[in-house]
């Protein structure tokens, strides 16, 4: 049985922006001392800005609940091609669908999160979005922006803009070719029958 290290401290520094699973990136603030039932407990204090949120995580349990560092820079290419891929929606009932959707997300992984964003996303010829699929979209692509961001050194503004571009470049977004190629199926299968 392998031997977990225990979290050290320079594992995780003051100042340093880190990836919650349940919150995305936050930024490390500082280590605080608490006593709990007569037991000193250090911790991470982490605040995340946008959610006007702070969060105390113990410093042992840090890498146990699933914080990490930001992705590196291959980690965000390999997100970015991600969200080129085509989507794979799984035909099974909406409300699984959605918890999948939310576990990834929640999941903290850069790429799980790009494949919700992939997987959600409606251009303008496409179908309308119900209201369920539109908040979960919108929270992929938040999360993913920020992390985009945080890592490259741009706002979520510009982080977006990028996500957006490689989603433009996705095979099912120029629904013309596809249309055209149904037609050309359509009629080749007519005149196959006839």
């Amino acid at each position: 049985m392998p031997v977990k290290k225990p979290t050290t401290r320079s594992e995780f520094k003051t100042g340093e922006h880190i990836v919650y699973p349940a919150h995305g990136v936050g930024r490390i603030v500082g280590i605080d001392t608490q006593e709990v039932a007569g037991i000193k407990l250090e911790l991470f204090v982490i605040s995340f800005i946008k959610d006007k949120m702070t969060l105390r995580v113990p410093v042992p349990k840090a890498t146990s609940v699933g914080m990490r560092k930001l992705a590196d820079a291959a980690t965000v290419k390999r997100s970015l091609e991600t969200v080129r891929g085509r989507a794979r929606i799984k035909r099974t009932m909406w409300s699984r669908r959605a918890q999948e959707y939310e576990a990834k997300i929640n999941s903290g992984d850069l790429i799980a999160i790009a494949e919700v964003v992939r997987d959600l996303f409606r251009s303008e010829n496409q179908p309308e979005q119900s209201y369920s699929e539109r908040q979960l979209y919108e929270a992929a692509l938040d999360r993913m922006a920020r992390e985009i961001s945080s890592v490259n050194r741009i706002s979520e503004t510009e982080a977006i803009r990028q996500i957006e571009l490689n989603l433009a470049k996705s095979p099912r977004r120029g629904a013309k070719p596809d249309e055209a190629a149904e037609a050309t199926e359509t009629t080749e299968t007519q005149d196959k029958a006839a």
